[in-house]
């Protein structure tokens, strides 16, 4: 099932397109990834997927209607990670936790889901710690755990990885594989060229606005 399609999407900041005419789909299940230098359009693709930036022309779609963050049905379904300190600074990380499940619908499952996010992203030692308190690891792992402790149809995550120690990196991997074997659709921007091949169906690179498809031995392509 499709999940996001871009069709000829064009954005343009100042006197020229930072994306000139993008096309991609995200099936149920499948983990698109984007690769580039900084400056080169993958940030403004994902918040144009994300529905935080309407493109100039061309479409962006969620399930088939529009991407619009402030659609409460995209909400409900779309769990993003785009930019650090994106967490209620004074809430401890519990606290914050436990806002975002229930403001998704976990009613009476929110405390073992947050006790989950908590454990597999290695923040229960700082649980009752304010946001604010955090290192710049630890707040990122933080914001994804905000991510994994909801329901999700979709995850929308530029460079997930950044800040994030060797141990972190191997458990992001692991646990976008399980996402996607869960059925969500993943599109991912990274750097890192390891966990684009550990996690990736397909690969491009973002070069003059537009999508190239960057030559990776992908998850998708292994042999099982």
């Amino acid at each position: 099932m499709e999940v996001l399609r871009l069709t000829d999407v064009r954005h343009d900041y100042g006197d020229g397109p930072v994306l000139a005419g993008v096309s991609l789909t995200v099936a149920a299940g499948e983990c698109l990834v984007l690769l580039g230098e900084n400056g080169t359009g993958k940030s403004t693709l994902l918040r144009v997927a994300a529905g935080r930036e309407r493109p100039t022309s061309g479409e962006a779609l969620f399930l088939g209607r529009p991407a619009d963050e402030n659609s409460r049905a995209f909400r409900e379904n779309v769990a993003t990670v785009l930019e650090a300190g994106s967490c209620y600074p004074d809430l401890t990380v519990r606290e914050h936790l436990t806002l975002v499940a229930l403001a998704h619908g976990l009613g009476d499952a929110a405390d073992d889901a947050v006790a989950r996010a908590l454990e597999d992203h290695r923040l229960t030692h700082r649980a009752d710690a304010r946001a604010s308190r955090l290192s710049a690891g630890q707040a990122q792992l933080l914001a994804l755990a905000s991510a994994w402790v909801r329901p999700r149809t979709a995850l929308i995550l530029d460079e997930p990885e950044q800040h994030l120690d060797t141990r972190a990196r191997v458990e992001l991997a692991g646990r976008l594989l399980v996402a996607a074997a869960e059925g969500t659709a993943v599109l991912l921007a990274t750097h890192d060229r390891d966990l684009a091949t550990e996690v990736g169906d397909r690969a491009f690179t973002v070069d003059g606005g537009r999508l190239v498809s960057c030559p990776l031995v992908l998850a998708g392509e292994r042999a099982p």
